[in-house]
């Protein structure tokens, strides 16, 4: 079932994000970034920062009172920002992450927003190949990779954001 996260979800959340990307645990699933990055994610004070802001919705997606998947949707301007999306790893490539991809559309097209945006990692080929058969294409835009506390590279080479788009309209 995909819901709305509310804080009550926070340490839910924060467990599952964390260990979908960071550390031994995530390298259980194919969309890990522990081999690039290490630190945190995210935190609590983060998402529930991103909770308590009307312009941002987390989707959850829950199975047996558990959350397993979730996604972060940022409304700005005329697009839908979508980021975090997070599955747990030893369930990845079951199709919950297409399931929340496909909600988010839905919640673009709710909402009136006529693109969807996100960025990926330069260094994550498999997963921005997994976006791009999903019907999302490279703008050719790229952003600076934060350089912060959190965010701490073990990546040989540069990293960056490759920002892909998709038509939800």
């Amino acid at each position: 079932m995909i819901t709305k996260a509310t804080i009550a979800d926070v340490i839910s959340l924060n467990k599952l994000i964390n260990s979908a990307y960071r550390g031994e645990y995530s390298k259980k699933g194919w969309t890990t970034e522990a081999n690039i990055l290490e630190g945190l994610r995210t935190t609590e004070k983060e998402l529930i920062e991103t909770i308590e802001d009307s312009k941002n919705t987390i989707l959850k997606y829950t199975e047996n009172n558990q959350i397993i998947g979730c996604v972060l949707l940022i409304e700005k301007e005329d697009k839908l920002y979508l980021g975090m999306l997070t599955v747990s790893p030893e369930l990845q490539n079951s199709g919950i992450g297409k399931k929340l991809l496909l909600q988010a559309e839905k919640f673009a097209t709710t909402v009136g927003l006529s693109r969807i945006v996100m960025t990926v990692i330069s260094v994550r080929e498999e997963l921005i190949a997994w976006y791009k058969r999903h019907g999302y294409v490279d703008t050719g835009a790229r952003e600076a990779f934060p350089t912060s506390d959190v965010h701490i590279s073990i990546s040989e080479k540069p990293l960056e954001f490759v920002v892909l788009e998709k038509k939800t309209l």
